[in-house]
């Protein structure tokens, strides 16, 4: 952790942020906890892999 850090979180203990803005930072981080947990239940889509041509490396 370097200074820059420990500088933002001094001004966030002396200046907190709003409620509203505590709330979407907990929103975020639960819709990206819901989405892990749909990964590692069901897996990842196959349309959003990456597929290899098949061509093999490319000769020059």
């Amino acid at each position: 952790m370097n200074i820059h850090w420990l500088l933002r979180l001094a001004h966030w203990a002396r200046h907190p942020p709003s409620p509203g803005r505590v709330a979407l930072i907990l929103a975020v981080i639960l819709a990206c906890l819901v989405l892990l947990g749909m990964e590692r239940i069901w897996g990842w889509p196959e349309a959003l892999s990456v597929a290899p041509s098949g061509r093999g490396p490319l000769l020059r």
